[in-house]
Protein backbone atom coordinates (compact mmCIF):
# COMPACT_ATOMS: atom_id res chain seq x y z
CA UNK A 1 0.00 0.00 0.00
CA UNK A 2 1.29 3.68 -0.61
CA UNK A 3 1.80 5.75 2.04
CA UNK A 4 1.10 9.79 1.81
CA UNK A 5 3.60 12.35 3.82
CA UNK A 6 2.42 15.09 5.81
CA UNK A 7 4.28 17.83 7.43
CA UNK A 8 3.82 17.53 10.97
CA UNK A 9 2.89 19.89 13.74
CA UNK A 10 3.07 20.70 17.68
CA UNK A 11 -0.39 18.30 17.76
CA UNK A 12 1.45 15.54 16.58
CA UNK A 13 4.01 14.97 19.04
CA UNK A 14 2.27 12.70 21.53
CA UNK A 15 2.30 9.87 18.28
CA UNK A 16 5.70 10.75 17.42
CA UNK A 17 6.63 10.24 21.16
CA UNK A 18 4.75 6.45 21.03
CA UNK A 19 6.58 5.26 18.05
CA UNK A 20 9.94 6.46 19.30
CA UNK A 21 9.61 5.17 22.51
CA UNK A 22 8.64 2.09 20.95
CA UNK A 23 11.93 1.49 19.40
CA UNK A 24 13.83 2.15 23.14
CA UNK A 25 13.90 -1.24 24.33
CA UNK A 26 14.92 -3.31 21.56
CA UNK A 27 18.08 -1.24 22.09
CA UNK A 28 18.19 -1.46 18.04
CA UNK A 29 17.24 1.70 17.43
CA UNK A 30 18.14 4.74 19.78
CA UNK A 31 20.64 5.87 22.37
CA UNK A 32 18.10 6.62 24.67
CA UNK A 33 17.51 3.96 27.47
CA UNK A 34 14.27 5.13 29.01
CA UNK A 35 11.04 6.73 27.04
CA UNK A 36 10.94 9.84 26.72
CA UNK A 37 8.10 12.56 27.09
CA UNK A 38 6.17 14.72 24.90
CA UNK A 39 7.44 17.79 27.37
CA UNK A 40 10.76 16.51 27.02
CA UNK A 41 10.49 16.49 23.22
CA UNK A 42 9.04 19.62 22.98
CA UNK A 43 12.00 22.33 22.40
CA UNK A 44 13.78 19.48 19.65
CA UNK A 45 9.76 19.39 17.72
CA UNK A 46 10.09 23.17 18.08
CA UNK A 47 14.00 23.73 16.80
CA UNK A 48 12.76 22.31 13.32
CA UNK A 49 12.08 24.54 10.91
CA UNK A 50 10.76 24.61 6.97
CA UNK A 51 14.64 23.71 5.83
CA UNK A 52 14.80 21.06 8.96
CA UNK A 53 11.33 19.51 9.13
CA UNK A 54 9.58 16.75 10.55
CA UNK A 55 7.48 14.83 8.42
CA UNK A 56 4.70 11.89 9.22
CA UNK A 57 4.26 9.00 6.96
CA UNK A 58 0.49 8.29 6.81
CA UNK A 59 -1.39 4.86 5.39
CA UNK A 60 -4.96 5.11 5.24
CA UNK A 61 -4.98 8.31 7.20
CA UNK A 62 -3.34 6.55 9.90
CA UNK A 63 0.47 7.77 11.42
CA UNK A 64 2.35 4.75 10.79
CA UNK A 65 6.17 6.36 10.99
CA UNK A 66 7.79 9.80 11.00
CA UNK A 67 10.98 11.22 9.58
CA UNK A 68 12.94 14.43 10.67
CA UNK A 69 15.96 16.14 9.34
CA UNK A 70 18.34 17.93 11.74
CA UNK A 71 21.00 20.57 11.45
CA UNK A 72 24.50 18.34 10.78
CA UNK A 73 26.93 19.91 13.41
CA UNK A 74 25.81 23.42 13.63
CA UNK A 75 28.75 25.15 11.20
CA UNK A 76 27.53 27.05 8.47
CA UNK A 77 30.18 24.97 5.96
CA UNK A 78 27.55 21.76 6.94
CA UNK A 79 24.35 23.89 5.76
CA UNK A 80 23.59 21.92 2.64
CA UNK A 81 24.07 18.48 4.44
CA UNK A 82 20.98 16.80 7.26
CA UNK A 83 21.28 13.86 9.98
CA UNK A 84 17.70 11.60 9.09
CA UNK A 85 15.78 9.69 11.51
CA UNK A 86 13.31 7.69 10.29
CA UNK A 87 10.91 5.44 12.61
CA UNK A 88 7.96 3.21 12.09
CA UNK A 89 5.58 2.01 14.01
CA UNK A 90 6.34 -1.77 14.81
CA UNK A 91 2.98 -2.84 13.70
CA UNK A 92 4.06 -1.70 10.26
CA UNK A 93 7.52 -2.70 9.86
CA UNK A 94 8.36 -5.28 7.41
CA UNK A 95 5.57 -4.39 4.95
CA UNK A 96 7.57 -2.34 2.63
CA UNK A 97 6.64 1.57 4.13
CA UNK A 98 10.50 1.49 5.44
CA UNK A 99 11.31 1.40 1.33
CA UNK A 100 8.62 3.92 0.54
CA UNK A 101 9.76 6.55 3.43
CA UNK A 102 13.31 6.61 2.39
CA UNK A 103 12.38 7.24 -1.36
CA UNK A 104 10.08 9.92 -0.23
CA UNK A 105 13.07 11.15 2.57
CA UNK A 106 15.03 11.67 -0.75
CA UNK A 107 12.42 13.60 -2.85
CA UNK A 108 11.61 16.01 0.35
CA UNK A 109 15.50 16.14 1.17
CA UNK A 110 15.64 17.68 -2.89
CA UNK A 111 13.18 20.42 -2.25
CA UNK A 112 15.07 21.53 0.96
CA UNK A 113 18.20 22.30 -0.94
CA UNK A 114 19.92 19.79 1.07
CA UNK A 115 22.71 17.74 -0.79
CA UNK A 116 23.91 14.98 1.77
CA UNK A 117 22.01 12.95 3.92
CA UNK A 118 23.62 11.30 6.43
CA UNK A 119 22.02 8.13 9.03
CA UNK A 120 23.74 7.21 12.31
CA UNK A 121 22.70 3.65 13.10
CA UNK A 122 23.68 1.01 15.42
CA UNK A 123 26.00 -1.01 13.39
CA UNK A 124 24.17 -4.72 14.91
CA UNK A 125 21.00 -3.13 13.22
CA UNK A 126 21.05 -5.49 10.31
CA UNK A 127 17.62 -4.61 9.24
CA UNK A 128 18.32 -0.46 9.03
CA UNK A 129 21.48 -1.32 7.37
CA UNK A 130 20.10 -3.09 4.82
CA UNK A 131 17.03 -1.08 4.19
CA UNK A 132 19.80 1.99 3.59
CA UNK A 133 21.74 -0.15 1.89
CA UNK A 134 19.45 -0.89 -0.82
CA UNK A 135 19.15 3.02 -1.18
CA UNK A 136 22.02 3.96 -1.93
CA UNK A 137 23.70 5.11 1.55
CA UNK A 138 26.97 4.24 1.90
CA UNK A 139 28.85 4.17 4.97
CA UNK A 140 31.06 6.74 5.67
CA UNK A 141 32.58 5.54 8.94
CA UNK A 142 31.73 3.91 12.07
CA UNK A 143 32.58 4.20 15.63
CA UNK A 144 33.06 1.05 17.43
CA UNK A 145 32.17 0.46 21.01
CA UNK A 146 30.67 4.62 22.02
CA UNK A 147 27.51 3.46 23.24
CA UNK A 148 27.08 1.46 26.84
CA UNK A 149 23.61 0.34 27.39
CA UNK A 150 22.84 -2.17 29.94
CA UNK A 151 26.54 -3.18 30.51
CA UNK A 152 26.95 -3.73 26.90
CA UNK A 153 29.19 -1.91 24.62
CA UNK A 154 27.80 -0.85 20.84
CA UNK A 155 28.93 0.68 17.72
CA UNK A 156 27.29 3.44 15.39
CA UNK A 157 27.49 3.30 11.71
CA UNK A 158 27.67 6.06 9.67
CA UNK A 159 25.60 5.88 6.45
CA UNK A 160 25.64 8.68 3.23
CA UNK A 161 23.46 9.46 0.86
CA UNK A 162 24.79 12.35 -2.03
CA UNK A 163 21.96 14.27 -3.98
CA UNK A 164 22.11 14.67 -7.05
Amino acid sequence: MAIETKRAVLADLPRIVEIYNSTVASRQVTADTEPVTVESRTAWFNNHSDKRPIFLFLQDGETVGWLSFETFYGRRAYNKTVEVSLYLDEQFRGRGIGQQAVAMMKDIAATLDIETLLAFVFSHNTRALKLFGRNGFEEYGRLPDVAVMDGDKYSLSILGFKLD
